[in-house]
């Protein structure tokens, strides 16, 4: 019986001749898969895909924290009130936490330079969290008991004390030596962050970190050297 216009026995032969010529394209495909496969196990995961990954698990963190401190505040106020004066001190304690947040980390700020092996990130920039004051160490002393026992004046000079009290911890923390410290910290703990999985697959890539006020000079210019992240991933 003819199909549309062939036998059955020609459409039989056109279909083994279609399968003959396929074959060699299909086992070439097959070769090329089998070598590519056989060298992405050899050679691991590319050095960017895994620093990619990195970057989304930083992501992920929010709000990285590497280094706290504590400081302690001495702080004084005083109320004049019916021609005499009330004063009280204030002693207090406080741990005061470095974070970085890690969502402001753009893709931009992550860069590969393949000739030399090197993957440089530059970091946002440190914040302060607000100091969490130890009520155990809290110590008062006060001036003129009268004035406050029959007015309002212990209370104002508390909260006057509280709030010296936590603008004093919070100078502290910024001040630029324990500044210093804490980006340091971050950027040894960031550095590790990425060095540890490209370390993991065995990829022998450097690591440089950076803030944004440290680029100039030959940093500039390595950095400008370097390839955006996102532009390879892509």
């Amino acid at each position: 019986m003819a199909t549309g216009g062939l036998s059955r026995d020609e459409v039989r032969n056109w279909a083994m001749r279609g399968v003959a010529l396929a074959a060699p394209v299909l086992l070439i495909f097959i070769f090329w898969w089998a070598v590519d496969g056989f060298q992405s196990l050899r050679d691991g995961p590319a050095p960017e895909t895994v620093a990619s990954a990195s970057l989304k698990g930083l992501r992920e963190q929010n709000r990285l924290s590497a280094f706290a401190a504590n400081y302690a505040a001495v702080v004084t106020s005083e109320q004049r009130r019916f021609g005499f004066s009330a004063k009280k001190t204030l002693i207090m304690q406080g741990l005061v936490r470095y974070e970085v947040d890690m969502a402001k980390l753009a893709d931009d700020d992550i860069r590969w330079d393949a000739d030399s092996g090197t993957l440089r990130v530059k970091i946002p920039p440190v914040e302060t969290a607000p100091p969490q004051i130890d009520l155990k160490t809290i110590q008062e002393y006060g001036e003129n008991g009268l004035l406050r026992a029959f007015t309002d004046v212990d209370d104002v000079l508390d909260d006057a004390n509280r709030d010296k009290g936590l603008a004093e911890l919070t100078r502290q923390a910024n001040g630029p030596v324990p500044m210093r410290l804490a980006r340091e910290a971050f950027k040894r703990t960031i550095r590790q962050n990425f060095e540890s999985p490209l370390r993991a697959v065995g990829l022998d890539a450097k690591v440089e970190t950076y803030f944004a006020d440290e680029l100039g000079g030959d940093v500039t210019t390595r950095w400008d050297e370097s390839t955006p992240l996102e532009e390879i991933v892509k």
